[in-house]
């Protein structure tokens, strides 16, 4: 992998997510409750503090909980609950170790079809439906995986022109249409839920 994003907003971070498979998919991982970011900027903190200069599966996987942990805690903190995104960043690990040999590329470098890759992105530990979803339209729109129906396997997220998710940002000015639709979505949301309450 070498291609340039511009997920995390800041120089370092984002060549580490250009570069490394594992850094990509820790970064969308961690895309929960925090802004995205500060989400992708988290693959390049945590391997700083583990005095590298990329993530490896093999030693997250095998790294003390309670340490790894530690990692996520200090200030500033990689999650707004580092606690358990800790936890679950080891836990994809092991699963990439274990099914993987821990080369994150591999979940996707043989894949077939867009369906196919879209299974297997829904079988890491922590991805859902929708998270694996736009991993799959970050892959296609930014990294250049596109296998047979990805965009499809993607749904609305694979959709040309849109601006939905991370798959969706290209800079700054992208990154406020992607937040305008989802706040967009979340007054939308909240307003179906009222009419249905009254």
């Amino acid at each position: 992998m070498n291609t340039t994003v511009h997920l995390a907003q800041q120089d370092e971070a984002d060549e580490l997510l250009g570069r490394s498979a594992l850094a990509a998919l820790t970064g969308m991982l961690l895309d929960q409750q925090i802004p995205m970011e500060w989400a992708f900027t988290g693959p390049y903190t945590i391997s700083r503090r583990l005095g590298g200069t990329d993530l490896d599966a093999h030693e997250i996987a095998a790294y003390d909980p309670d340490a790894f942990t530690a990692l996520f805690v200090e200030k500033p903190a990689v999650h707004r609950y580092p606690g358990s995104m800790a936890h679950r960043v080891q836990q994809l690990c092991r699963y990439l170790v274990e099914h993987y040999d821990g080369d994150a590329s591999a979940v996707w470098a043989d894949a077939k079809t867009g369906a196919d890759l879209l299974k297997r992105l829904q079988e890491l530990p922590g991805f859902g439906k929708q998270k694996a979803q736009i991993f799959l339209a970050l892959l296609g729109k930014q990294y250049g995986v596109t296998p047979k129906g990805w965009r499809e396997a993607a749904g609305a997220y694979g959709e040309v022109g849109s601006y939905r998710s991370v798959a969706d940002i290209t800079g700054p000015d992208s990154l406020a249409k992607v937040r305008a639709h989802k706040q967009e979505a979340k007054r939308a949301a909240k307003a179906a839920k009222t009419t249905k309450e009254t």
